[in-house]
């Protein structure tokens, strides 16, 4: 009986879909490429931001002096992201505002788009990771323009012994950024798979809640959180202004 059971639930499980699917592939330089469900999410992503983009610049081009609906949720949005930048990174903020609101919106909206029907682009972490490593490169940039030589030498302070923890340190910056957003985002998507496809004859309006939280409110606090993370790391390379 206890095979049985087993049999059944494993039977069950491999029905359980929560992977990255191949839709079709095309061949590049005798190699096979694949265009993959994460694919065209992040593309439906870009279009959404990029049409908002076209839409909020001409509306703001043409903005009224008692703004409208659009123009107060633009405005709304450009405000509370700078207000979150100058809050973290100060008299710095003018420099990083528009790659820390970019990675935000990009984020935010790739996080909520399980909402729509989506397999969340960043529970992928071919997705996750080139987002810690272009942060890793502003952070070393920026270390590198103010502190010039100091950058290197301070990886031995304030002892010398301390180089290799220092450097380790360094270097697992990109990757923590990444695996805490990927993690999160792929336990979400993980968990309402399994929901739906384990609990799919009583999975009938009460997923909407855990929708709620995985998608939208898990969402937005990761993106919050990479972000003031990612605004930490560079201040912290970053001289004080008098």
């Amino acid at each position: 009986m206890g095979g049985a059971s087993v049999y059944l639930l494993s039977a069950e499980s491999r029905d359980v879909d929560f992977m990255i699917h191949g839709l079709f592939s095309y061949e590049l330089f005798g190699h096979e490429f694949f265009i993959t469900t994460t694919h065209v999410s992040i593309l439906i992503v870009m279009l959404v931001l990029i049409v908002f983009a076209i839409a909020a610049n001409r509306k703001i081009r043409h903005a009224k002096e008692v703004p409208d609906g659009f123009q107060n949720m633009v405005e709304m949005i450009v405000e509370s992201l700078d207000k979150m930048v100058a809050g973290s990174m100060g008299s710095y903020a003018g420099k990083f505002a528009n790659y820390i609101g970019s990675i935000f919106l990009f984020i935010l909206l790739s996080n909520v788009s399980g909402l729509f029907g989506l397999r969340p682009p960043t529970a992928d972490y071919g997705v996750t990771l080139p987002l810690g490593l272009i942060t890793f490169g502003i952070i070393q940039f920026n270390n590198v323009k103010y502190n010039k030589g100091g950058a290197f030498t301070g990886l031995f302070k304030p002892l010398p012994f301390l180089f290799p923890i220092n450097l380790i340190g360094e270097i697992a910056a990109p990757f923590s950024l990444s695996l805490r957003l990927f993690g999160n985002v792929l336990s979400g998507t993980v968990m309402m798979a399994l929901i739906y496809t384990l609990l799919a004859p009583i999975a009938i309006g009460w997923p909407g809640v855990l929708h709620i939280y995985f998608d939208l409110f898990s969402g937005c606090i990761q993106t919050y959180v990479f972000c003031m993370l990612t605004m930490v790391y560079v201040t912290d390379k970053l001289p004080e202004k008098a």
